[in-house]
């Protein structure tokens, strides 16, 4: 089964908007027990996202510390070029990352994983069709897809993958999980089957890792690559 950012996200979301002032952004993080809020419009789409780490630029780069003569690390300078101008913010247009990393709602959580990891974010806005807000997911939310339990997933190779979905004789394959670990031995007809119901074993969600102790009656991937 294809697990989607909908099947996973958090909802129920808290939201401010552009003009919502710097002591309230921090109460609802608090109040909310969250790291980060979506900023949204009057129309719900999302124009960027505060996090804690953006309040916490007031304390990284004070200014009575300035005059004082302290300089914040330089790889704190580095690492957040534009750190200087968010300590000088007091809503959440000043405060915010934008434009925010969105992801579709039925977008795999797959994708989602890669677009966090490209961009170096631990939660993304989870949009409609319409781009207006529809949830929050976060890197936590992706993790509890490895707390699956291993029958679950045996269940889902043996009926989905081999059974469905490669249209060929997969009688003599067995399946064995452990802690999310798949384990693929007996036998194919042909070499090309094997390597594509490990593929597509990997691809299922709670899967951690896919050991291939396949065996085949042909090689014909000898003809594949011509």
């Amino acid at each position: 089964m294809r697990m989607t950012v909908a099947d996973v996200m958090t909802a129920k979301v808290v939201t401010v908007t552009a003009t919502t002032p710097f002591k309230e952004i921090a109460e609802a993080l608090i109040s909310g027990g969250i790291s980060a809020v979506p900023v949204t419009d009057d129309h719900d789409r999302v124009l960027g996202m505060v996090s804690e780490a953006d309040l916490l630029r007031k304390e990284e780069f004070r200014e009575q510390y300035y005059r004082e003569g302290y300089r914040p690390p330089l790889r704190a300078r580095l690492r957040h070029p534009k750190g200087r101008h968010k300590a000088g913010g007091d809503t959440a247009a000043e405060l915010m990352t934008s434009p925010a990393v969105t992801v579709a709602a039925g977008a795999s959580a797959v994708e989602a994983a890669r677009l966090m990891d490209v961009h170096d974010v631990k939660r993304l806005a989870v949009v409609d069709h319409d781009g207006r807000l529809a949830g929050i997911v976060s890197r936590r939310d992706l993790v509890k897809l490895f707390l699956r339990a291993d029958d679950d997933i045996a269940a889902e190779v043996r009926d989905d993958v081999l059974d469905r979905t490669l249209w060929v004789e997969t009688g003599g394959v067995r399946v064995e999980v452990h802690q999310g670990v798949v384990t693929l031995s007996g036998w194919m007809e042909r070499r090309t089957e094997a390597a594509i119901a490990v593929r597509m074993t990997r691809r299922v969600n709670g899967v951690v890792d896919v050991v291939d102790k396949l065996t085949w009656k042909s090689d014909d991937s000898r003809w594949e690559a011509r």
